[in-house]
């Protein structure tokens, strides 16, 4: 599945750079470099949507029924 997220990055070379996404509350990355800020944000986000997923299917009432929905 391919999502895109808008990565919110601030920083710069000398400090390291940090982001983090508006649409994943939560998900945050660091790096020496844009290309390791991006990375780490998109490892990030995963970790977030899995969690989310987790706890969803747990909060789940028995007789829920699982489906799919694609958005865009």
């Amino acid at each position: 599945m391919h999502n895109e997220f808008t990565a919110i990055i601030e920083g710069d070379e000398t400090a390291g750079f940090w982001a983090y996404c508006p649409e994943v509350p939560g998900a945050n990355g660091q790096g020496a470099t844009l290309d390791e800020v991006r990375a780490d944000l998109a490892a990030a986000i995963e970790l977030m949507l899995e969690l989310r997923r987790e706890e969803g299917f747990r909060d789940a009432s028995p007789g829920a029924r699982r489906d799919r929905v694609v958005v865009g």
